[in-house]
């Protein structure tokens, strides 16, 4: 259960739980190609990387655009000779009441979470599958991929899809080598998240401390955010998981908010 030497492409690396995931990943000794929309963050987190004594390559990705993501599928390839891992990890959030919700943010909403899937799953498995070797998908879930939360209809729709995609190349890829995760953290104290806050205390006429305590946190044991290293480790462990035994599984991390 090895990321060393592997080569690991992760989509949303620039920020986030992305870019944990792959200063984890470089930490073990993976090369990582650390891919988003933003390509000047990209890089900055790839010299960072690279300055440690890591191996890393920031590319441009829009993943809702397919020839972006063969384009820099097809970089990631050309510089590290091949693709081990996929870190499905690139998304946003856009909340709204389901009588409010614009169609075009619901599109966007899936287009950059399952789309985003979809394209770089399909770019990367011609490589796996060519290789001979296989190679670990890991798609980056949330707890709203087996709950869900007011005001988030396009984000819960998303990540509950992610789970079905996922036994999907589970099952199509298990026999050329290749194996599909979900990894469904809770919340991640992560721009991302601190954007929610505000915007969910004023839909839902409360302050920002109810929203923390009794909307994000009031469910799991203890109160607690999941941390960045949760997620990033529990990412690492199943793209280095070398056996089809761990496939088509979604991991919670949640501080048993949801329990499976």
């Amino acid at each position: 259960m090895s990321l060393k030497n592997k080569v690991a492409v992760i989509t949303g690396a620039a920020s986030g739980i992305g870019e944990h995931c792959a200063r984890t990943f470089a930490s073990q000794g993976a090369a990582v190609v650390i891919a988003d929309l933003n390509l000047a963050n990209a890089g900055k987190v790839a010299d960072s990387i690279v300055a440690a004594g890591g191996k890393a390559l920031a590319v441009a990705m829009d993943v809702t655009n397919e020839e972006a993501v063969n384009a820099g599928i097809e970089e990631a390839v050309k510089v590290f000779g091949g693709i081990d891992v996929l870190v499905s990890n690139a998304g946003i959030q856009i909340i709204s009441p389901v009588d409010e919700f614009a169609f075009s943010d619901w599109k966007k909403m899936l287009a950059i979470h399952l789309d985003g899937a979809f394209l770089t799953t399909k770019a990367v498995l011609k490589h796996m599958y060519g290789s001979g070797k296989g190679g670990s998908i890991v798609y980056m879930g949330s707890v709203h991929s087996h709950e869900a939360s007011k005001l988030k209809a396009a984000y819960v729709t998303a990540k509950h899809g992610l789970l079905g995609l996922a036994r999907v190349v589970a099952k199509e890829g298990g026999p050329r080598g290749v194996r599909a995760n979900v990894v469904c953290p809770g919340f991640v104290r992560t721009p991302l998240v601190d954007k929610q806050i505000p915007e969910q205390a004023k839909a839902l006429g409360i302050s920002e401390a109810d929203v923390v305590k009794n909307v994000m946190l009031k469910d799991t044991v203890d109160g607690e955010f999941t941390s960045l290293d949760d997620v990033s480790n529990t990412v690492a462990f199943l793209a280095g998981f070398e056996s089809n035994a761990l496939t088509g599984q979604s991991v919670l991390v949640t501080h048993g908010w949801s329990m499976h």
